[in-house]
């Protein structure tokens, strides 16, 4: 299994280094850019009567696109990768931010800028994740440990480039747990010895992103929500973000980002590893560092 999904996920980022391969007459129907931004913080005592740790943090993101347009035919891939470490006198290393995001949908005009489309949405992380840092004792994710997967057929609103409302009454979500141990503890709601469970239901996904929304501001928004009509449909899963860059000069900006998380079959641990119920997962970031578009 890991040889196949190792196939789509390489099927799914193909498109974003299409070009590299093109001739430049060939990708006069691409539109292809996107940022890089890298914050970093640090602090050094030495002899201070005050108090205190040494510590250093970190933080890059990337986020690509390769878009493609001709007559009736759109075909949008995106690929969002994040992550993040932060260090406190000798403790471990504590992660702050580790994922792995890849859309591909393609769209054909149906009229008044409706599509009929399909979908591929793929999202994981990089490295080891641990209940109780910086402790660092207690494994509860690895890469594709989850991993979530989406295919959809349905139909999509785009009246202009920078909005999307995507509606899919037929969607396959699978969660995927490959790590034995994980798997064995029935984690991220699979069986427990399963590493997959699928899920049918309807799907809603909209994107807006916008460059100086104000003077030297970008914005950009996403929203996913799924229901497993055929399991309980009224617990709706919830992935919303919302990102915006604040230009200070050419390399400089801040960063705010906030994300938010609702999984019905994700369980909440306490730092004692007790289970309880499904908890609604937030996390901010605010930053200072550098930026380049591309």
């Amino acid at each position: 299994m890991k040889c196949k999904l190792l196939t789509i996920s390489v099927l799914l980022i193909m498109p974003l280094l299409l070009n590299a391969e093109q001739k430049p007459d060939s990708l006069k129907n691409w539109k292809n850019g996107g940022d890089f931004s890298f914050t970093f913080s640090q602090v050094s005592l030495n002899n201070w009567s005050a108090g205190g740790k040494n510590s250093m943090a970190g933080t890059f993101f990337v986020n690509a696109f390769a878009n493609y347009k001709k007559n009736k035919s759109v075909w949008d891939n995106t690929l969002l990768m994040g992550y993040g470490l932060t260090k406190l006198g000798s403790d471990n290393f504590v992660k702050t931010e580790d994922r792995i995001y890849i859309t591909s949908k393609y769209g054909y005009l149906a009229g008044k800028s409706w599509y009929y489309s399909g979908l591929i949405d793929l999202k994981t992380q990089m490295t080891t994740g641990y209940q109780n840092p910086p402790s660092n004792t207690i494994r509860i994710s690895e890469l594709f440990s989850p991993a979530y997967m989406l295919f959809s057929v349905g139909m999509d609103y785009k009246p202009y480039d920078e909005f999307s409302l995507y509606l899919s009454p037929i969607t396959s979500k699978m969660t995927i747990v490959l790590d034995e141990d994980l798997s064995n503890a029935g984690a991220y709601g699979v069986d427990p010895g399963d590493n997959l469970k699928s899920e049918y239901g309807a799907l809603l996904k909209t994107v807006y992103k916008k460059s100086n929304v104000l003077k030297n501001v970008d914005f950009f928004t996403r929203l996913d929500l799924f229901s497993n009509l055929g399991n309980d449909p009224q617990h709706i899963d919830v992935d919303w973000e919302a990102r915006v860059n604040m230009k200070v000069n050419n390399y400089l900006s801040a960063v705010f980002a906030l994300n938010l998380l609702y999984d019905h079959d994700i369980k909440y641990v306490n730092a004692s590893g007790v289970e309880k119920g499904p908890r609604v997962q937030t996390k901010q970031l605010l930053g200072f560092g550098l930026n380049f578009k591309f």
